[in-house]
């Protein structure tokens, strides 16, 4: 199966998402600069990764979600493509309108580069299939500005529908209702921002974020 990561100028977890890829599914998957217009037709699974799209220039994310390639993506994510976005991605796809709501700055005004422990809130997705409800995973996070928006009946929605995927054991960084992942309403648009690309190999601390990219993969 074929996938592919996005490349933004300053994205800096875009090799981790490769390697992430190539361990799960056996390919080397396909690097897609920002410039691009379209994202092949072979290609199943898209990731958007962590880094600092333009600098942070604007707003986190803005920018690169107006990008080319972007337009594309959202086409073919309306029409069912998987697409994941981690960290930067998750801010990109927020500015993109791909997903609800919008991540500002933390509450402590700091940095937060640490592992954390984090709560399987929904196992019934494309995403999370290979873990148990309510099980617990670490996957590191680094970011400035990962605290979670969105207003009370948008909260409310992705409550009631079960879209609200994984919840900050610590909350690190103020985010509404300790929310770290969050699914679209058709279920193949998924943001978080920690990086389980950064969790797969015991050298990386722990191995929790492999069964992530698993259950998406086994799931196309």
């Amino acid at each position: 199966m074929q996938t592919a990561v996005i490349v933004f100028p300053a994205s800096n977890c875009d090799r981790d998402a490769a390697v992430a890829l190539e361990k799960v599914t056996g390919r080397v998957p396909k690097m897609i600069w920002h410039r691009d217009t379209e994202i092949p037709s072979d290609v199943s699974f898209v990731v958007i990764p962590g880094g600092f799209s333009y600098g942070d220039y604007l707003r986190s994310g803005a920018m690169a979600a107006r990008s080319p390639i972007v337009s594309d993506l959202k086409n073919k994510a309306e029409k069912g493509l998987a697409v994941a976005g981690f960290c930067n991605g998750f801010q990109v796809l927020t500015e993109a309108g791909m997903l609800p709501g919008a991540l500002m700055r933390n509450k402590g005004l700091k940095f937060v580069c640490r592992p954390e422990k984090l709560k399987i809130n929904n196992a019934n997705t494309r995403f999370t299939s290979r873990y148990a409800d309510n099980s617990e995973v670490t996957f590191p996070v680094a970011h400035h500005d990962g605290n979670y928006f969105a207003d009370d009946a948008t909260l409310n929605k992705l409550e009631k529908e079960g879209r609200i995927v994984f919840r900050y054991a610590d909350n690190p960084n103020g985010s509404a209702q300790d929310i770290a992942g969050i699914v679209n309403e058709a279920g193949n648009v998924f943001g978080m921002m920690p990086h389980p690309e950064r969790a797969i190999d015991p050298q990386h601390g722990g191995t929790d974020g492999l069964d992530l990219f698993k259950s998406i993969i086994e799931s196309i």
